[in-house]
């Protein structure tokens, strides 16, 4: 696998911030069929955490969030990117964008310690098209 990318939506929840939160939904969702391609989850103030949930099937999640009684506020934009860890490449990302004027103003990666890695790009939804125009998706 060189790089792999591609346009991505995402529904957030928020949830309290209390043990076994990040448990009780993640296997919720698993219990209920949904794949995530990515998770990520954020303080929002001292009491509550913001989950991003990224589903291959957003129906699917969508049902299974409504069954455990959360609340997803989306779909939001963001580009998906994985591949072989190669120096540079989110550089090379990075300014494609920066030269079609895109903003990224988040974003998060890892690698997988086998020599790949994944990162999420959030873009506002309103210059996804842009961003998959300079990255030719």
């Amino acid at each position: 696998m060189d790089v792999t990318i591609r346009r991505a939506h995402y529904y957030n929840a928020t949830v309290r911030d209390v043990p076994g939160e990040g448990f009780r939904v993640l296997t919720t969702l698993a219990k209920a069929g949904v794949s995530l391609l990515a998770f990520n989850a954020i303080p929002v103030g001292p009491e509550h955490t913001q989950f991003a949930l990224f589903a291959d099937d957003t129906d699917q999640l969508k049902q299974a969030a409504s069954q455990a009684g959360l609340t997803l506020t989306g779909p939001q934009a963001a580009i998906l990117v994985q591949g072989d860890d190669e120096l540079g490449t989110l550089a090379g990302i990075h300014e494609k964008l920066a030269e079609a004027g895109v903003n990224v103003f988040a974003s998060s990666g890892v690698t997988d310690g086998r020599g790949g890695y994944g990162y999420i790009l959030y873009i506002r939804t309103e210059r996804l098209e842009d961003a998959g125009k300079a990255l030719g998706i």
